[in-house]
């Protein structure tokens, strides 16, 4: 009976810990997590209501700073990633998305109503009062894009491309991976969001403009191609953080389906698809469980068995 627990143990082991297993979960857990993150919002306005969903919110927000905190203190590359991520996530919802809902009750901002479906919203005035962040975005994203010491993909061939370049990267620099997936996470949803937003502006382009359309099929093949490169990976944490772009960028493509009202959002009617949020929390659960919990060695040796087999 050992010998047989044992066995099964090695071969879910060499199934879900390798490509193309440890890269699709990375996906999964977070384009699950960009929705049960519009889930939640609605959650706590319902169970809170306006006197103290704001408290709630600040609270959100500090589970994350802690988390932020805790994961860059932490050495090992698999936990502090992760935390990162889970930081990145709680900051963005807690601080970042309520502060919006704040500015846009305070300003008294009306919702932007649907005229494809009347009586329907087409975009709430906290994400119509975000637009005006998009200064603040660029000016921010300068420097990191300057950054000698990034390992960012897109940062590096812009740097490359464009002849950006401002030195060498330092020697034996340590990066802190809680802190680079926190940021990451952050600038990539904000990014994702204010794209949408105004693509969505008619007076720019509008959602039924063709380029929209045009842009939809391009996001949505981007996000495959990047998925596809993806599922090769072994490595776990370079996974999660290679998810999270392919993930909401993916995520983005699905939310211009939504804004066509081809499809229900079910992420923000949680009263009624109570069944169908239950099971992807629950898969969401497990997803994480199997990526985190593996042994580092067993995820190293298991690399290593890959690349000398392609070798």
């Amino acid at each position: 009976m050992t010998e047989t627990t044992t066995s099964m143990s090695d071969t879910f082991k060499r199934i879900f810990y390798r490509p193309p297993f440890v890269g699709i979960l990375a996906f999964l857990i977070v384009f699950i997590m960009q929705g049960l993150g519009h889930t939640q919002m609605v959650l706590m306005e319902a169970i809170f209501g306006e006197q103290y969903v704001y408290q709630s919110a600040a609270f959100v927000g500090l589970i994350g700073a802690i988390c932020l905190f805790f994961g860059m203190r932490m050495q090992g590359e698999v936990g502090a990633t992760w935390l990162g991520f889970f930081a990145g996530s709680c900051l963005w919802t807690g601080w970042v998305e309520f502060c919006y809902v704040w500015a846009g009750d305070f300003l008294g901002v009306p919702d932007l109503m649907d005229k494809h479906a009347p009586g329907e919203i087409a975009t709430k005035a906290e994400y119509l009062v975000m637009m005006s962040s998009a200064g603040v975005l660029l000016a921010t994203m300068a420097p990191l894009l300057l950054n000698r010491e990034t390992k960012c993909n897109m940062f590096v061939w812009l740097q490359r491309n464009l002849k950006l370049r401002t030195g060498k990267p330092s020697h034996n620099y340590e990066r802190n991976f809680a802190y680079i997936t926190c940021l990451e996470t952050i600038y990539v949803i904000w990014f994702c969001y204010l794209a949408l937003l105004f693509i969505y502006d008619e007076n720019i382009l509008g959602d039924r403009h063709p380029v929209t359309y045009a842009i939809f099929f391009g996001s949505a093949i981007w996000s495959i191609y990047l998925l596809r490169r993806l599922a090769q990976m072994w490595k776990v944490t370079t996974a999660i953080r290679y998810a999270i772009p392919t993930a909401i960028i993916g995520y983005s493509s699905y939310e211009i389906f939504g804004r066509w009202n081809i499809i229900t959002d079910i992420w923000v009617h949680p009263g009624q698809y109570w069944l169908e949020l239950s099971l992807f929390f629950g898969a969401l659960l497990v997803a994480m469980a199997i990526a985190a919990f593996t042994p580092q060695h067993l995820k190293a040796k298991l690399a290593k068995e890959g690349r000398l087999r392609n070798a």
